[in-house]
């Protein structure tokens, strides 16, 4: 029964129902948009931090043999919380692009239609991808095909959730208007390290203690391992190329666009000074 009520199939969306009905009652002020918005953030945020700890823990249970080492983790989370997370948040991500538009004012956006899911599909195709490719690709990969080898491998894929909540926290600044502070500053820095690390290092980390257990140089690794693991890795490696370049772009605009207005200020001030 506690299974049953804990499972992310109930535990994500009850949480974000609550979020809903609650964040209004403290943030009068905020639209159907704002509330949406950070009650996924939230959300994403708890999956996220689960994610890690179960990764941290099937990581450092199956360093001895990163081949035959097995942990109930690695496809219990998958199965419980992974896949009802994935299916979850394709629905979230569609209301807070819903409720985004029609706060706006948009005309396409006055009910829920086909018209509106195509419209959130096109504008957020490689997120809907994302989630589509780990369903497809991740979820046979763990339960059908590792025939019971690579626990070690599937607990790293869950730690690259631990830049989510860094991502979350800076989207839920500048929400509520903290995007000065110099918190948001740091958590940006947290961010695009988090993310280097954990969503684009990791990968070649993988092939590199791969290649370690085999006596195998990195370069070696591919041709080693089967087609579809590649191709696996591959469809969740590129879009966090992207999207690290995308964080990198918008990091270099905020820092530009500081420094233009700390000169702006001191100028005004040599001014006021000479005046």
């Amino acid at each position: 029964m506690w299974r049953v009520l804990l499972s992310g199939a109930v535990l994500f969306p009850s949480l974000f129902i609550i979020l809903r009905k609650t964040l209004p009652l403290v943030f009068r002020r905020w639209s159907d948009a704002d509330v949406v918005l950070v009650s996924e953030r939230l959300v994403s945020s708890v999956h996220a931090i689960m994610a890690t700890t179960a990764g941290i823990i099937v990581v450092s249970s199956c360093r001895e043999n990163v081949i035959t080492n097995r942990h109930w983790l690695a496809t219990s989370f998958v199965l419980d919380y992974g896949v009802p997370y994935m299916a979850y948040d394709l629905f979230a991500m569609y209301l807070s692009h819903y409720y985004r538009f029609r706060v706006k004012g948009h005309e396409d956006y006055r009910g829920h239609s086909l018209r509106t899911i195509s419209l959130f599909v096109r504008k957020e195709f490689l997120l809907v991808l994302h989630h589509f490719a780990l369903l497809t690709i991740l979820l046979p990969f763990t339960l059908f095909f590792r025939n019971d080898q690579g626990d070690f491998f599937i607990g790293c894929l869950f730690l690259t959730e631990i830049s989510t909540p860094f991502v979350s926290l800076g989207k839920i600044l500048i929400q509520v208007g903290l995007q000065e502070c110099w918190l948001h500053k740091a958590n940006g820095c947290m961010v695009l390290l988090s993310f280097f690390l954990c969503r684009i290092v990791l990968f070649p980390y993988m092939y590199w203690v791969y290649g370690e257990h085999y006596g195998l140089p990195v370069y070696a690794v591919p041709l080693h391992i089967p087609l579809y693991a590649n191709l696996g890795n591959m469809c969740i490696l590129t879009p966090q190329l992207y999207w690290f370049i995308l964080l990198c772009l918008k990091g270099y605009r905020l820092y530009r666009r500081q420094r233009n207005t700390n000169h702006q200020d001191s100028t005004s001030s040599l001014h006021t000074k000479a005046e």
